[in-house]
């Protein structure tokens, strides 16, 4: 009994979507290698997930090829092609750094300038409390202490007032 056949669209949950990924990832890598043995195929396989993480599989005669170790075979006209490639994945890795650094900076900038707002608003509200007459500092041997008395004008202690006749 085979398995049904799924509508091949976006998986909306996130989790799901996930799992998915690396599930099939897994799959399309073994393919890679089934094709490499059995057939002697030469595959690279390259895949970036959502998140950014890297996964490559690369037949091993490549790799060594990649790697510089099956460099001499090669002709004039292969390595500066070879040579060309490298700049260019060069240029596009910097590139990269430049604009996951631009962006990392940016937000920092973006906090900063909001705990710079923050900042200056609690400080306006405690002066504030210092300047309204119902909050104050009573200094007494040479230290300093906060107080705060809230009375409505015109009104006492509550029931324990206290009057002098």
């Amino acid at each position: 009994m085979g398995r049904g056949k799924i509508e091949i669209k976006r998986i909306e949950n996130a989790t799901n979507r996930q799992v998915t990924y690396s599930k099939r990832r897994n799959g399309i890598m073994k393919k890679a290698q089934e094709l490499t043995v059995l057939c002697d195929a030469k595959v690279s396989l390259i895949m970036f997930s959502n998140t950014g993480k890297f996964h490559e599989y690369t037949t091993p005669n490549i790799t060594q090829r990649v790697g510089g170790e099956d460099l001499n075979d090669l002709s004039i006209q292969e390595l500066c092609g070879l040579e060309q490639k490298m700049a260019a994945s060069l240029t596009d890795v910097r590139q990269r750094k430049y604009h996951v650094l631009k962006t990392q900076t940016e937000t920092y900038k973006k906090k900063v300038r909001s705990m710079e707002e923050r900042h200056g608003n609690l400080l306006l509200n405690f002066e504030a409390k210092c300047e309204d007459p119902q909050f104050g500092t009573l200094f007494e041997n040479d230290r300093d202490y906060d107080y705060a008395f809230r009375l409505h004008h015109g009104g006492g202690f509550g029931s324990n007032e206290l009057r002098l006749a």
